[in-house]
């Protein structure tokens, strides 16, 4: 009797520990499944806010692309098959069914930060333009959008654009000078210097 005493005590504890042992990991278990519920409704609500946000980005980025496009309009004109270029490309993304909205998203980005960094450069490069119905070509000098200078090949004409009347307006003599070395300094011919250039004319627009 001792010994099968002994044995049942023995099996009780056994058990006793076994079931604690199942408390315990029952317990770890509850935590666990309620910290997976409660990620999983986080989870959920991100996924609704995402819907939400994907449904605003084609209308966001629709937008950005034609505020884009009107300051295009309005600043210099300069680059223009450049410029529209980039606006058509970004469009024809947006219009594609092929192509996701980020990346829609990503072109009129790009096309943004292209006009953004604009504003912060000196340029300079060979162009026509029309003067009293006459196409002549030159060197057009541009500084940020601050100045665009249009100088013929010989030096003989220089003229600015006015960005208030839309139109090229012819300088006096005592810009040809400052025009060709601001071109030297565009095309990296001289060290940076101080450029006298009709600003006014650019920032009556502005």
């Amino acid at each position: 009797m001792d010994e099968q005493t002994s044995v049942i005590v023995s099996e009780f504890k056994t058990v006793s520990k076994q079931i604690e042992g199942l408390r315990v990991y029952n317990a770890q278990m509850r935590q666990q499944i309620q910290r997976q519920e409660e990620r999983l409704k986080e989870i959920d609500r991100t996924l609704k806010e995402a819907q939400v946000m994907q449904r605003q980005i084609p209308p966001f980025t629709r937008r950005m692309l034609a505020g884009v496009e009107t300051s295009i309009e309005l600043d210099l004109p300069f680059h223009l098959a450049e410029r529209k270029e980039r606006i058509a490309f970004a469009k024809a993304a947006l219009d594609n069914p092929t192509v996701s909205p980020a990346e829609g998203l990503r072109q009129v980005l790009e096309a943004f930060n292209v006009e953004a960094e604009y504003g912060r450069k000196i340029d300079a490069y060979k162009d026509s333009i029309v003067i009293d119905g006459e196409l002549i070509e030159g060197n057009v000098l541009r500084v940020g959008r601050l100045a665009m200078v249009f100088q013929t090949a010989d030096e003989t004409q220089t003229h600015a654009w006015n960005n208030s009347t839309r139109a090229w307006e012819e300088l006096d003599n005592s810009y040809r000078n400052p025009t060709r070395r601001g071109l030297r300094i565009a095309n990296k011919l001289a060290t940076v210097d101080l450029m006298e250039l009709p600003l006014p004319a650019a920032s009556e627009a502005n």
